[in-house]
């Protein structure tokens, strides 16, 4: 069986089609697009949309790129808390609003701790499912830094689920992915989910 021809990419819309686009949404809606406060909307739109999916103009790759070996023989884990993001999902273009725990065993360099945030940051400002954006974040930093292990915990709200559908609105999802160690070492996990649970 021959195999499948890959389809090229589809040229991306000017900013005009995607505003023409933002109107057409609003007249299916039932709305009069000449009314004053919508006058400017397909432009606010459009800005929005640069800011939220910039993520596609970002290469995570790059963050993590510089790194310290000058850390005393440190090796010990490594857990950025909290960090917190937002997201649009894929299915329904609704936010996704929650917050990222990653931590990694170094192997002998480290990262600044920013990095960490930028990474989150890149793979949320695009179309995401969580379970994917979960496993991007992990293989990311563990195909980079190539450290012992990495583990990375994400909680959000969908509001696609909480605004639409089934209305659930104090429902938040949990998704994790453990690589390395953190999947092998049944210790080195728990320490992991500790510390991320501390004083809470």
């Amino acid at each position: 069986m021959p195999a499948k021809k890959k389809q090229p990419k589809p040229r991306k819309p000017s900013r005009r089609q995607a505003e023409e686009a933002v109107e057409t949404l609003l007249l299916w809606a039932g709305e009069d697009t000449r009314r004053e406060g919508l006058l400017d909307t397909p432009k606010r739109v459009a800005r929005a949309y640069e800011d939220w999916f910039s993520g596609y103009k970002s290469n995570p790759v790059e963050y993590l790129q510089r790194t310290f070996e000058e850390v005393e023989g440190y090796d010990e884990m490594i857990v950025l808390r909290d960090i917190a993001f937002e997201s649009h999902c894929e299915h329904h273009m609704a936010p996704i609003i929650g917050k990222a725990h990653v931590g990694y065993l170094p192997n002998n360099k480290v990262v600044g701790i920013s990095k960490l945030a930028r990474v989150v940051e890149a793979f949320a400002r695009r179309f995401q499912v969580q379970e994917k954006m979960t496993a991007q974040i992990a293989n990311c930093i563990q195909d980079v830094l190539q450290p012992k292990g990495v583990g990375v915990v994400v909680e959000a709200k969908h509001q696609c689920m909480t605004t639409r559908g089934i209305h659930k609105s104090d429902v938040s999802m949990v998704t994790s992915q453990m690589v390395g160690t953190f999947r092998k070492d049944a210790r080195t996990r728990v320490e992991f989910l500790r510390m991320i649970d501390a004083n809470r």
